[in-house]
């Protein structure tokens, strides 16, 4: 039998061998093609050769049909090729030749005179010089029902199929339905692997394999790391719906900024675009801002608006890495300095940034270390009356007792905060020892006001500092009109609704809130129109410059005329010498913090400066009225 069936792969006929033998042996070899995983253009190749040596004197074509109803020829073996490039691209529709109607119809069509049949009057100048004078197309169905490709048979004399023909186009319509079926499934598989399902952008796989081939071929490109700015806050408030929407809005923006960009989603709200052929500073600076400029203008759905900003960090093949995993890091270095320094702008990587890094996070270690093994304090500096010098508050600092048993202070391992882990531990760590030493003055009869403790951005992005402070104070039993929420204005306008809102919590709960660093960061005056703010405190550089400088005494005497109006209380921070202290009380600042004063001291040493120059209740305070709602409402 099987030398019988050499017939089909030769073409030669054999009458001995029965047809269904033959149709047998056709389906087991495309089926095992199949198997092996041969592209389809070969099994769509192979199945029509067998068809044509199955049904002598006929021509077998395979035409796919895409999702937009145009036609792609898989396999003419037996057509020039100037058929099948004549048919490219072409619509399927009422009137369009055998196969263009059959996938138009979804159901058989014969036409059995080219010549005649108003269904190839658009196509019969193609058919008609190659001796083609009938078709018989079938339409080839998805297991969706949708029509995806024709199998058709040419006759070179006018006229049908025979029951023979129609027996093989039977076959090979169900050989044709497995072999794109299973296509479709190896192409559903590979975009599952290396594309994102959510932007149809490369995905982080194939990201690192497009990075790897570039660095190996070794001519100059460009890498760009972006981020979403404030997609967490999108998510929390307006819901993850709208964020997806975001995320694709901005990824198609991305994408369509040029078109040499090849972009890519990492996941979340990061992406990656590789810039081909870039290899100047300039040229990556380019593509950046086009990014950036792409990205802008307003998204909107169902009623809500949201205006999109990305931060970019970048790095270049050849001076900043030779190889994807060094780029990368560099680019991710670049990316990280943006967010903090160039929010919504473009960062590229520089030797020293790597050397900050590196630093950085050597100090996260560090202080990690010292929170395990209980080497973290809090020191603490009074915050005075200018008048009588009289301490009518604290601020508790953080400072870490290294192995060698020397006191850090907090400028030494102050970028280790940047790392919203560490912050949150660290606050934690400081809520629970103020609130132990608050609870141990009252105890000793000393009735201490206020202890100012600092937070940061990453204490508020878990949203339980409300919980937190309140779980740290009960513990002991201290009332939370002793604790001052000291925030900078960084903090305060870093785009998170969650600030906001837990400090007027916090406030309902009497503890005061004072906005740090006044005049260093980007909030405007008429900020404090909205802030839940009762303390201004003014910065230190404001302070150095008093006396001395016309526009910072001019600037210090608004912002005092300012808070005096709007029922706040000022603290000046930093004051060193007697002549400030007077300039100060002069411009009407009652309260003052410097080392003028003293410097920030232990726990022990902060007990003794309050023993002797603590301020009695009844004169001036930070609040109103001890444990009562400060002058500005929550």
């Amino acid at each position: 039998m099987e030398q019988r069936l050499e017939c089909v792969a030769t073409g030669e006929w054999n009458p001995m061998v029965t047809d269904s033998a033959l149709l047998l042996h056709l389906q087991t070899e495309v089926l095992e093609a199949v198997a092996r995983g041969e592209p389809l253009a070969a099994i769509a190749d192979l199945l029509c050769r067998r068809a044509e040596a199955l049904a002598p004197d006929t021509h077998c074509t395979l035409l796919a049909v895409d999702a937009q109803g145009l036609i792609h020829p898989l396999a003419a073996p037996s057509l020039p090729s100037t058929f099948s490039a004549a048919v490219d691209g072409a619509s399927i529709g009422p009137k369009a030749g055998s196969c263009g109607t059959a996938a138009w119809r979804n159901e058989p069509v014969l036409v059995t005179d080219i010549g005649t049949d108003p269904l190839w009057d658009d196509y019969r100048a193609l058919a008609q010089p190659l001796g083609l004078r009938a078709c018989w197309s079938s339409p080839i169905r998805d297991r969706d029902g949708l029509v995806v490709a024709t199998f058709a048979f040419y006759y070179r004399t006018s006229r049908g199929p025979s029951v023979m023909e129609r027996d093989i186009v039977q076959t090979c319509l169900h050989l044709c339905t497995l072999a794109i079926d299973h296509e479709q499934g190896r192409q559903r598989n590979h975009r599952l692997a290396y594309f994102d399902a959510l932007t149809g952008l490369a995905n982080r796989g194939n990201f690192v394999h497009m990075l790897a081939h570039a660095a190996a071929a070794g001519v100059p490109f460009g890498l760009l790391l972006i981020d979403i700015d404030h997609l967490k806050v999108v998510n929390d408030t307006v819901g993850h719906v709208f964020g997806d929407l975001m995320i694709r809005t901005i990824a198609q923006r991305i994408a369509g900024a040029h078109p040499d960009l090849v972009a890519c989603r990492l996941g979340g709200d990061e992406f990656a675009v590789l810039v081909p052929g870039c290899g100047t500073p300039t040229c990556l600076a380019d593509a950046a801002h086009q990014i950036i400029s792409a990205v802008r203008g307003l998204i909107e759905a169902d009623g809500q608006t949201i205006d999109p900003h990305v931060t970019l960090g970048g790095a270049l093949y050849g001076p900043d890495g030779t190889d994807g995993d060094a780029l990368r890091q560099n680019a991710d270095f670049a990316l990280y300095h943006a967010k903090e320094t160039r929010r919504g702008g473009y960062v590229r990587f520089t030797p020293d940034l790597r050397t900050s890094m590196l630093e950085r996070a050597r100090m996260v270690r560090d202080v990690d270390l010292a929170l395990s093994q209980g080497r973290i304090l809090v020191h603490y500096q009074p915050v005075v009356r200018l008048d009588t010098a009289e301490i009518i508050g604290l601020e508790a600092l953080a400072r870490m007792r290294m192995p060698d048993g020397r006191i850090a202070s907090a400028g030494e391992f102050h970028a280790a905060f940047a790392d919203p882990r560490i912050a949150w531990q660290l606050t934690g760590q400081v809520l629970r020892q103020v609130a132990g030493d608050i609870r141990y003055w009252l105890d000793l009869g000393i009735d201490v006001q206020h202890v100012g403790i600092n937070v940061t951005s990453g204490d508020f992005l878990r949203g339980d500092l409300e919980r937190r402070v309140v779980e740290a104070f009960d513990r002991v039993n201290v009332p939370l009109h002793h604790i001052a929420l000291e925030v900078n204005e960084a903090v305060f306008m870093g785009g998170s609704d969650q600030v906001p809102v837990t400090v007027r919590a916090l406030r309902a709960r009497g503890v005061l809130v004072a906005l740090d660093d006044f005049g260093t960061g980007f909030a405007s005056l008429t900020h404090l129109l909205s802030f839940p703010v009762d303390v201004i405190k003014i910065d230190k550089s404001f302070v150095d410059r008093i006396c001395t400088d016309a526009a910072s005494d001019a600037i210090v005497g608004c912002i005092i005329e300012i808070a005096r109006k709007l029922n706040m209380t000022v603290v000046a921070e930093g004051v060193e010498t007697a002549v400030q202290a007077n300039a100060l009380s002069e411009l009407g600042c009652k309260l003052g913090q410097g080392f003028l004063f003293s410097r920030p001291c232990s726990t022990e040493d902060t007990t003794h400066l309050l023993s002797m120059f603590a301020q009695q209740r009844d004169d001036l305070d930070l609040a109103d009225k001890p444990g009562q709602p400060s002058k500005r409402s929550a």
